[in-house]
């Protein structure tokens, strides 16, 4: 009985943590966007997440960025391939609140490593969605909540990469440098399905009973 004990801590803790995740990718873009309105109105829409370094909520997008590198350090999957795209994770968030984006003009070089970093963060947690979430027992033996689970999964990693992909479509053949939001919202659709992907791990929906 006290080994069960144990084992049902350290698997609610898990599921915690993954709750925690998923609850800080979808909260960051609404909380800097209210924020920065509430502080200083003119500040309220960036063109994309990562100009906020540059308002009144740097605090709070560095903060957030740090928590989550916190969370993905701490995090221990099923084996070394989890661990090690946590690790990964990690350091990628950490990278991308450390070295800010270029606030005006063409990057430079911390922006250009900026954006290495939001690459790898934002292509790590695909893969996390894309492969390592949905492995597990052969299709015969799931549960109907894990083959939903897995179609989830799929569908935000898809997401996450298409986005992903949107942007520098965009800026190589769309836009002519009239600063829209269109990164910003790329980004945020990408966190939100980053974020529900997390819920949906931490079994906040399409849990098993």
């Amino acid at each position: 009985m006290p080994h069960k004990n144990l084992y049902d801590t350290h698997t609610y803790s898990y599921l915690h943590l993954r709750k925690a995740v998923g609850w800080l990718g979808i909260l960051l873009p609404f909380i800097l966007v209210i924020g920065a309105y509430l502080l200083v109105k003119e500040d309220a829409f960036q063109q994309s997440i990562s100009h906020y370094y540059h308002s009144c909520m740097r605090d709070v997008f560095v903060g957030t960025l740090c928590a989550i590198a916190l969370f993905m350090f701490f995090y221990s999957g099923y084996d070394k391939w989890d661990n090690l795209a946590g690790n990964i994770a990690g350091f990628a968030s950490i990278g991308v609140a450390l070295f800010p984006t270029t606030e005006i003009g063409e990057s430079d070089l911390i922006g250009k490593l900026h954006y290495f970093f939001a690459i790898v963060f934002f292509l790590t947690l695909a893969v996390f969605s894309l492969w390592l979430f949905r492995k597990g027992k052969k299709p015969s033996e799931q549960t109907k909540q894990k083959k939903k689970r897995n179609v989830i999964y799929l569908i935000c990693g898809i997401i996450m990469i298409a986005c992903l992909a949107a942007i520098p479509i965009y800026h190589n053949f769309i836009s002519n440098g009239d600063g829209t939001m269109f990164v910003f919202i790329a980004e945020t659709i990408a966190l939100l399905a980053f974020g529900f992907s997390w819920l949906v791990k931490g079994e906040a929906f399409f849990g098993d009973k």
